[in-house]
C-alpha cells in the first residue's frame, strides 16, 4: 500500500486501541494489542505519516531510534534490593526503568498528554542481545518489570534488508506479534502531500514530466544511486530558502540532496528552465489582470509540460499570498479572543500593558508548550505572532499614556481595528486575484485540461484551499464546481463581516445586546427582527 493509506491504517487502529467500553475498560487488552509494524524503503515519509497522525488525533509522540539502543538502555541498570520471602531473606535483582519508557512518562510531564504513540523506528536493527527483550516487549508492552503507561499504542518501523545491512530478518514467532504494513513509494500519495505543504513547482511539474525518477534505488560500481522522497522534499526547502536571500541554485547543490547522477544532472536543468519561464511569464502581471497578450499567445503554443509549468507557477503565488491571509486570520481570532478575555480587567481599572504582556507571556508559553508536544512551527506561528500584536498593542497604550479604563480600551480597539482593516484589504486583493488567475487560464487555454489541472490543484493546495473555504471565491466556484461544490462556500463579505470590532465585545455584553434587541422588537423570541 501507498503511504496514505498507511496513514489511514494506522489512524483507524490508534483510535481502535484507545477506544474504552462503559466501564473504562479497553476493548482491545493493550497486551492484545499488536504494535503496527510499517516496513518499507527508507525516505519515504514512514516516520512523519505517525507524527501526523498524532497531531490530528490531539495526542502525544514520543519517538526512538533503536539503533543505537544496547541491552542496559532499554531495559533498565541491574541494582540489589533486599526481601523477605516467608523466614527467608534474599538479595533479589531488579532494573530500573527503561530509558524509553521513561521518556514517556517525562513526556507527559512535560506536555500533559496522557494518550499517545511510542514511535521505535528502525526496530528491525537491534542488536543480538536486546532481540529476545524485544519479543517480551511487542507482547507485553514491557521492558524488564516496567510496562508503558496505558493509553500509549507501540507503532514501529523499519527497512527491508536490501536497503540496510544491519537489518535482521524478524523470524515468525516476532512477525505473529505485529500487524505488518508493507509500504511502496507512491508519486500519486506523496503529490497530494506535497501541494498540501508547499513544495517548489520546479519540483511538482518536474515528477509530472519524470515521474520515474519519483524513488530509484540502484547499485553501481560506485556503490547505491538512489534518490527518495525525502530527498526532494528536503531538496524543496533549500531552493525556496535560497531563492527568498536571491542565491542560485546549481548541480552542486542538487547533487547533494538527489544522489543520481543522471537524475540530478536532469532536474538542474530543467529549474534552470523553469526559473526562465517564470522570469518570462510575468506571474505579478498576470495576477494583476494585466498580462500582455504575448504572453497568452506564447502559453498558446507552449507544450503542455511548459503550460503545466506555468500553471504551477501562478497557483505558487497564489498559494503564497492567500495562506498569508488564512494566517492573518487565525492571528486575528487569537488576539481577539486575548483581548476579550481581558476587557473586564480592563475597563475595571487594571493597568492595560501588564493585563496585555501577561497575556502576551500566555501565547508564547502555550506555543513552548505545544512545541514540546510535537505541533509544527506552522501551527504555532499564530500563537507567537498574537503575542507580537499584543505587545504592540501594550506599547501603543504606553506611548498615549492610557493606562486602563475606557481610555486604554479606545486605543487597544483602534490598534485591533487597523489590523482587521488591513487584513480586509489583503483578502480582497487576494480574491482579485484568483478571479484573474482563472481568468488568464480560461482566456488562454480555454475550459479544457489546463482549467481542469488547475482547478484540481487550487483544490489541494492549503492556502489557496483554506481561503475559499473561509472567505469564498467566486471564480473558484464557477470554475471549480467539479472539483468542489461551491454551495459550501462562504461570500467574502460575510465572512469578513464575521471578523470586525464588535467581535471584542465579551459574552455578556453580546447577551445583553440580545436582550435588547427583544425588547425593541417586542417579540420576545427573536434575536431582532
Amino acid at each position: 500500500m501507498n503511504i496514505a493509506e498507511a496513514k489511514n491504517q494506522i489512524e483507524e487502529t490508534v483510535e481502535g486501541y484507545l477506544t474504552r467500553d462503559e466501564t473504562g475498560a479497553y476493548l482491545i487488552a493493550p497486551e492484545a494489542q499488536r504494535p503496527l509494524f510499517l516496513l518499507g524503503a527508507p525516505g519515504i515519509g514512514k516516520t512523519a505519516v505517525v507524527g501526523q497522525v498524532a497531531r490530528e488525533l490531539g495526542i502525544g509522540l514520543v519517538s526512538y531510534s533503536m539503533t543505537h539502543h544496547t541491552r542496559q538502555s532499554a531495559l533498565g541498570l541491574p541494582f540489589i534490593v533486599h526481601k523477605r520471602y516467608g523466614d527467608e531473606e534474599f538479595d533479589v535483582s531488579e532494573y530500573t526503568m527503561s530509558e524509553i519508557i521513561a521518556s514517556i512518562y517525562d513526556y507527559r510531564e512535560e506536555t500533559g498528554h496522557d494518550r499517545g504513540i511510542l514511535f521505535l523506528d528502525e526496530i528491525n536493527c537491534v542488536s543480538e542481545t536486546l532481540y529476545p527483550s524485544m519479543l517480551q516487549f511487542l507482547q507485553f508492552k514491557t521492558f524488564g518489570r516496567h510496562k508503558i503507561p496505558d493509553g500509549w499504542i507501540v507503532v514501529c518501523a523499519g527497512n527491508p534488508p536490501e536497503y540496510n545491512r544491519s537489518v535482521y530478518d524478524f523470524d515468525v514467532v516476532t512477525l505473529d506479534r505485529l500487524r505488518k504494513i508493507a509500504v511502496e513509494p507512491d508519486l500519486e500519495a506523496w503529490r497530494a502531500y506535497a501541494l498540501k505543504t508547499g513544495v517548489h513547482p520546479a519540483i511538482l511539474s518536474y515528477l509530472e514530466v519524470k515521474p520515474d525518477h519519483f524513488y530509484s534505488v540502484e547499485s553501481t560500481p560506485d556503490g547505491k544511486s538512489f534518490v527518495t522522497a525525502r530527498g526532494w522534499d528536503d531538496l524543496s526547502r533549500i531552493i525556496k530558502l535560497r531563492e527568498m536571500k536571491g542565491k542560485t541554485v546549481d548541480r552542486i547543490l542538487v547533487d547533494q540532496f538527489l544522489q543520481d547522477d543522471s537524475i540530478a544532472e536532469r532536474f538542474a536543468q530543467y529549474y534552470l528552465l523553469f526559473t526562465k519561464y517564470r522570469s518570462d511569464y510575468q506571474i505579478s502581471a498576470i495576477l494583476a489582470g494585466s498580462a500582455p497578450d504575448e504572453i497568452r499567445e506564447r502559453a498558446r503554443a507552449a507544450r503542455f509540460d511548459e503550460r503545466l509549468a506555468l500553471a504551477r507557477l501562478i497557483l505558487d503565488a497564489l498559494d503564497a499570498h492567500t495562506g498569508a491571509v488564512v494566517e492573518t486570520e487565525q492571528v486575528v481570532r487569537v488576539v481577539r479572543d486575548a483581548i476579550r478575555e481581558e476587557k473586564p480587567a480592563i475597563l475595571s481599572g487594571e493597568n492595560a500593558q501588564d493585563a496585555l504582556e501577561d497575556t502576551s507571556c500566555a501565547l508564547m508559553q502555550r506555543a513552548a508548550l505545544d512545541e514540546k508536544a510535537g505541533a509544527p512551527a506552522k501551527k504555532l506561528r499564530p500563537y507567537r505572532l498574537g503575542a507580537t500584536w499584543l505587545s504592540e498593542f501594550a506599547g501603543a497604550c504606553e506611548g498615549e499614556r492610557a493606562l486602563s479604563g475606557k481610555t486604554a480600551f479606545s486605543v487597544i480597539e483602534r490598534a485591533y481595528s487597523a489590523r482587521v482593516r488591513e487584513m480586509k484589504e489583503r483578502s480582497e486583493a487576494c480574491a482579485r486575484e484568483i478571479e484573474c488567475a482563472f481568468g488568464f487560464i480560461e482566456s488562454t487555454f480555454g475550459n479544457g485540461r489546463e482549467m481542469v489541472a488547475f482547478a484540481a490543484e487550487f483544490a489541494a493546495r492549503e492556502g489557496t484551499s483554506q481561503f475559499a473555504s473561509r472567505f469564498g471565491s467566486e471564480a473558484y466556484a464557477e470554475h471549480g464546481k467539479d472539483v468542489l461544490a461551491a454551495s459550501g462556500q462562504s461570500d467574502l463579505e460575510k465572512r469578513l463581516q464575521a471578523i470586525d470590532l464588535d467581535a471584542l465585545a465579551t459574552a455578556d455584553e453580546e447577551a445583553r445586546k440580545a436582550e435588547a434587541s427583544k425588547k425593541s422588537c417586542g417579540c420576545g423570541s427573536c434575536s431582532g427582527c
